[in-house]
């Protein structure tokens, strides 16, 4: 699954939630760039996941609240790089392209720069789970005003701009938050296609029709808040 990276990207620190994952670790942390760290935080795995990705020489954090957004804020306050990454630790993804994320974010192309899902096989992406992306991209386009088709998990910025917006999600939601308080704060929203495979195991959140339901239950709550005029550093 990996493609050719920009060997001129800054490095970047790439977070890596992780639930249960050790079937899928090696892959994932063989694709992370050269140079870079990959921050695996553990979030109440009982498969190993956190012992095997220390000896694959992850960065390895545990973060024993339960939720998506916990586990994402936890390794970017564990990140030091200048700029984070964020990438799904499933297989589904591959890190390997998001030196070219950063480039686009150095360069001031963006301000947060996602990846557009393209699935690639059959089942990468269930029905549920692209219809339910889809009415939360209408929601946020009527909040925001960005015309955004996506909001997956890949994404690439700056950890001050990051650690400006001030989330306070800290489960399914936290995705979204982030991409409309970095509107609120007039930061650049972008995307760009990502190819998207199935991922290794069963998904936590978006794998059934009630997953689906409870994280765009947590998206709706966000797109409810009022706005927050963060103050992000450039």
């Amino acid at each position: 699954m990996t493609l050719p990276s920009d060997t001129s990207a800054p490095c970047a620190d790439i977070v890596l939630p992780c639930l249960d994952e050790a079937a899928a670790l090696p892959g994932v942390l063989a694709s992370v760039p050269r140079g870079w760290r990959a921050i695996v935080v553990d979030n109440g795995s009982t498969d190993g996941s956190a012992e095997l990705a220390r000896s694959l020489g992850a960065t390895v954090v545990h973060e024993p609240r339960r939720g998506f957004g916990a586990a994402c804020q936890a390794g970017l306050l564990a990140s030091e790089a200048e700029f984070v990454c964020f990438c799904d630790c499933d297989g589904s993804l591959d890190p390997g392209l998001l030196p070219g994320f950063v480039r686009r974010v150095a360069d001031g192309e963006s301000d947060l720069l996602l990846g557009r899902r393209r699935p690639e096989e059959r089942g990468a992406w269930p029905l549920h789970a692209r219809a339910g992306n889809a009415a939360l991209a209408r929601m946020l386009r009527r909040r925001t005003g960005l015309r955004l088709h996506d909001l997956g998990p890949m994404r690439a910025a700056r950890r001050a701009d990051l650690l400006a917006l001030d989330l306070t999600d800290r489960r399914s939601g936290y995705p979204l938050q982030m991409v409309v308080r970095a509107a609120d704060a007039g930061l650049r929203v972008a995307e760009t296609d990502v190819p998207y495979v199935a991922r290794t195991g069963k998904s936590k959140v978006t794998g059934t029709w009630l997953g689906t339901w409870h994280a765009v239950r947590d998206m709706r709550a966000v797109l409810s808040e009022p706005a927050v005029r963060a103050g992000a550093s450039r």
